[in-house]
């Protein structure tokens, strides 16, 4: 695994979405689309104010800082506006793999086709570049939109982890995983993405 690649500037690009680290300026535009209940539902908390957005956005860069993950700012082309957030989180470099998640998008952006061309891009860098060997996906068990959108880029169900997490409310709560794994990775992306190619 090219773990030192996490240390760089990572910028990722096609015709829709342009990923670049969460540490631009260009974060506080996420102030326009981030003031949303139906976007957090799944998520174990809620943005709600501004001390809530500035935490977010502290909590995100410390967590980078720490080594527990790389976020990403998810800019619409088309409209050169920021659209979400995404990471690799979970990153174990001894068993060289990681996670995709804590992604979210602005009520304006969702089932547009940014998220696949998102997530095509994560997991070629993921794999092509980064070499990790698994590159896992979870969502909310009650989170029906999430799991059809993962099945969408030929992960593999993997199975229930009961009581995976508790929620800012105090709520225990129930994930589904996915993955998808290094050897499958050729076909996968020739399957699924080849609109990309």
């Amino acid at each position: 695994m090219n773990s030192e690649i996490l240390h760089s500037n990572i910028i990722l690009e096609n015709e829709k979405v342009l990923l670049i680290p969460f540490e631009s300026e260009r974060n506080i535009e996420l102030k326009e689309i981030i003031f949303d209940d139906e976007i957090w539902k799944y998520m174990g908390m809620y943005i709600r104010s501004d001390q809530d957005f500035e935490n977010y956005i502290q909590s995100t860069l410390k967590q980078k800082e720490t080594g527990m993950c790389y976020p990403f700012l998810i800019i619409d082309k088309a409209k050169n506006k920021a659209a979400g957030s995404t990471r690799y989180g979970y990153l174990n470099h001894a068993s060289q793999k990681c996670e995709i998640g804590w992604t979210w998008y602005g009520k304006a952006f969702q089932g547009t086709g940014l998220n696949k061309a998102c997530k095509f891009e994560l997991l070629n860098f993921g794999f092509e570049k980064i070499q990790f060997r698994r590159i896992q996906f979870s969502a909310d068990l009650e989170n029906l939109r999430s799991q059809k959108a993962i099945e969408k880029l030929g992960a593999k169900k993997e199975g229930l982890f009961r009581n995976n997490y508790v929620d800012s409310e105090g709520k225990s709560k129930d994930d589904v995983y996915y993955s998808v794994i290094l050897e499958e990775w050729e076909k996968t992306k020739n399957t699924y993405f080849e609109e990309f190619l």
